[in-house]
């Protein structure tokens, strides 16, 4: 892996499990990068860069993930756990709060952990993912289609083996397929294989199988659910084959603070890797703001 010499790595014991991070910059704010299935901190790597110039940015493996530690009972991966880990990221690093950043999965830690901690989130700022409540009120026969993976995950072993074979040809078909500019490389796909050999499936894919169902099925009114209080940002890309474009209708609806919402008609679901520039350009005006 060719990284940056401007990015180094390092472990942070949160508490039930041990992190490994990648960071650079040693600014005000602390903005910690959420990356998501089936990806690690590599996903970041042209944000930690981008951004290290005036920010202390870290961008960790999420449990399950690459070098970070794996538990394997899958109520170690329920949404309370992973927020608690990004709470001991912050008391890691020594700040009282942090600017959140999250895509897929990530985008999900990110919105449970504003609501949840709200004297803790800075800012919030989520790439492609709608809160859960947004996604179950905007639902379609289209997106439950699309998110058929979701619910084959919830078989045991099986995704985990399908997923391995043929050295993990259908994950980095996956990566290079649905990305509308072409941004993974042979090198890059390379990375992801080590990544994924070093830690296996079984964690990313607790990720859905510990929160998903439960989510669907349990009944929320309005008043349960708190809106995001934090400045939040939300970044689209419009060709999402995962995440619909209906599917993120009215977003800001979340939002008790002050919202600001950017589409990105040209990229697709990996958006930080597809239009890592203007994602730079973004953040860096949302978080100066």
């Amino acid at each position: 892996m060719n990284v940056d010499p401007k990015i180094s790595f390092g472990y942070a014991d949160v508490g039930e499990v041990k992190l490994h991070y990648a960071t650079a910059g040693n600014g005000e704010p602390l903005v910690l990068l959420l990356h998501g299935f089936p990806e690690f901190w590599y996903s970041w790597r042209h944000q930690l860069v981008g951004l290290s110039d005036e920010y202390t940015v870290v961008a960790p493996d999420l449990r399950g993930y690459n070098l970070s530690d794996r538990p394997t009972d899958i109520s170690s991966y329920a949404v309370e756990k992973l927020v608690a880990d990004v709470a001991g990221l912050i008391s890691h690093f020594g700040r009282r709060d942090g600017a959140i950043v999250g895509h897929d999965w990530g985008a999900a830690i990110a919105w449970a952990f504003a609501r949840q901690h709200p004297e803790l989130t800075r800012k919030l700022a989520v790439l492609q993912v709608p809160p859960f409540e947004v996604w179950k009120r905007n639902i379609t026969v289209r997106q439950v289609l699309a998110s058929w993976y979701m619910f084959y995950f919830q078989i045991p072993w099986l995704p985990e083996w399908t997923g391995r074979r043929d050295d993990f040809a259908l994950l980095a078909r996956t990566l290079k397929g649905t990305s509308a500019v072409k941004v993974f490389t042979d090198e890059d796909i390379g990375v992801y294989k080590e990544s994924w050999r070093t830690s296996g499936l079984m964690g990313p894919m607790n990720y859905y199988r510990a929160n998903i169902l439960g989510g669907l099925f349990r009944h929320q009114r309005d008043h349960e659910t708190p809106p995001v209080t934090a400045p939040t940002l939300f970044v689209y890309g419009e060709k999402d084959h995962a995440i619909l474009p209906a599917t993120v209708r009215n977003v800001g609806r979340a939002v008790a603070g002050t919202y600001t919402e950017h589409r990105i008609p040209r990229s697709a679901h990996w958006v930080q890797q597809e239009a890592a520039d203007e994602v730079i350009r973004i953040l860096r005006d949302f978080l100066a703001q």
